[in-house]
């Protein structure tokens, strides 16, 4: 009888997979996961060749496996418990993060690798909007006149456009720095390799335009539509709840020392506009203009409005005795908080509107009263 030898056949091992999720960027949560396959072994007897195969198997016996052939779960059946399992997770095991690559006000392309993280806001305007859009906890660092909202009181404060504080704001690590265009820092920071974007809102549209380009960075732009659009229909609103008797004024908006007003195409004369008053700086004087005092005199505006910081001393200025505004005492004098909000060009432009609305209506009712309170504000800039 001859003899059969069982070649020992060892289980072929199964390739172990690991895969890791990337990060969500929508939901902007990180996670990871991964599937890990352990090895199992079979072990078989080696049968001695001259044992005799004294009982052949017949037709009717119950057939043995191959010892040869592997039959726990198949490779592409783990790879398509991992794509499952990976599908559960809102992933894919090819996904990547994409860059944002985005021109900022001065035209410069500006790429990041995926949404910051850690954020410096050196413009009031932008802090405000970062956070309005939901982001605030990723700001690390502010410029010095950030104040609102009250959580980021409590931030780095790096200075101001003139003197930011470089090696405090290295030091920060941010992943991204926001600010206007008109910051010296510029320069200086992008030779050290940290990404800059320069952005100035003077007008109105230029308000929608920066709101979208935040909400491109932070990777929320359907909030940034949606804020805009509530500013937008917010200064509507203020709009219809004047009296035709606070229609048509003249004003002259003086923003700061110097002096310095609010053009006819800047958003402070934008809003103005919208609420039915008339502005005395034409628009080819730019936004905010410095001015020659002889310049509001000849105006003889109607209405002034102006912050508590200059409003000392103003009916007193060299002829400014007989402007209107000042011989019927309708000069309406912005508490610190307010002058905040009515200089950025950011989400609290709903309330700024609200603001000049409540002046419009007290000066055509007839004498508006000052403030009683002493100026006490810190010194501060515009936006």
């Amino acid at each position: 009888m001859n003899a059969t030898r069982m070649c020992t056949t060892r289980r072929p091992r199964v390739a172990v997979r690991k895969t890791a999720a990337i990060d969500d960027l929508t939901a902007s949560t990180r996670f990871s996961s991964s599937v890990v396959t352990s090895d199992a072994s079979i072990t078989s007897t080696r049968v001695p060749s001259a044992m005799p195969m004294h009982n052949p198997p017949t037709a009717n016996a119950r057939q043995r496996p191959s010892i040869g052939r592997w039959s726990g779960p198949s490779a592409a059946l783990i790879s398509l418990i991992s794509l499952i399992a990976l599908a559960a997770l809102g992933t894919s095991p090819t996904a990547q993060a994409e860059p944002l690559s985005l021109k900022d006000d001065r035209g410069v392309t500006v790429t990041l690798p995926d949404k910051p993280r850690r954020i410096v806001s050196l413009l009031p305007s932008l802090t405000e909007t970062v956070c309005e859009l939901g982001d605030c906890d990723k700001l690390v660092g502010v410029d010095r006149y950030s104040n609102f909202p009250a959580r980021v009181q409590s931030l780095p404060k790096l200075g101001g456009l003139d003197d930011t504080g470089i090696e405090m704001l290295v030091a920060l690590k941010p992943d991204v720095v926001l600010l206007g265009i008109s910051a010296r820092v510029i320069d200086r920071l992008e030779a050290l390799g940290i990404r800059v974007i320069a952005l100035e809102p003077k007008s109105m549209s230029d308000v929608q335009r920066v709101l979208g380009k935040v909400g491109q960075v932070l990777q929320r732009s359907d909030e940034a539509r949606r804020l805009w659009n509530r500013i937008d229909g917010h200064l509507t609103q203020s709009a219809a709840s004047l009296p035709p008797a606070a229609r048509g004024l003249t004003v002259y908006y003086e923003v700061d020392a110097g002096p310095y007003g609010a053009g006819s195409n800047s958003f402070i004369g934008e809003m103005l506009t919208r609420l039915g008053a008339r502005n005395i700086l034409p628009p080819e004087l730019g936004p905010f203009p410095k001015l020659n005092p002889e310049t509001i005199v000849r105006a003889d505006p109607q209405v002034i409005m102006v912050g508590q910081r200059n409003a000392a001393g103003l009916p007193q200025r060299p002829g400014w005795q007989t402007i209107r505004a000042v011989r019927q005492q309708k000069i309406c004098v912005w508490l610190p908080a307010e002058s905040d909000v009515l200089v950025r060009p950011g989400p609290r432009m709903s309330e700024a509107a609200a603001l000049m609305a409540r002046c419009l209506r007290d000066a055509a009712a007839g004498p508006v009263s000052w403030p009683t309170a002493p100026f006490t504000a810190p010194p501060g800039g515009m936006r």
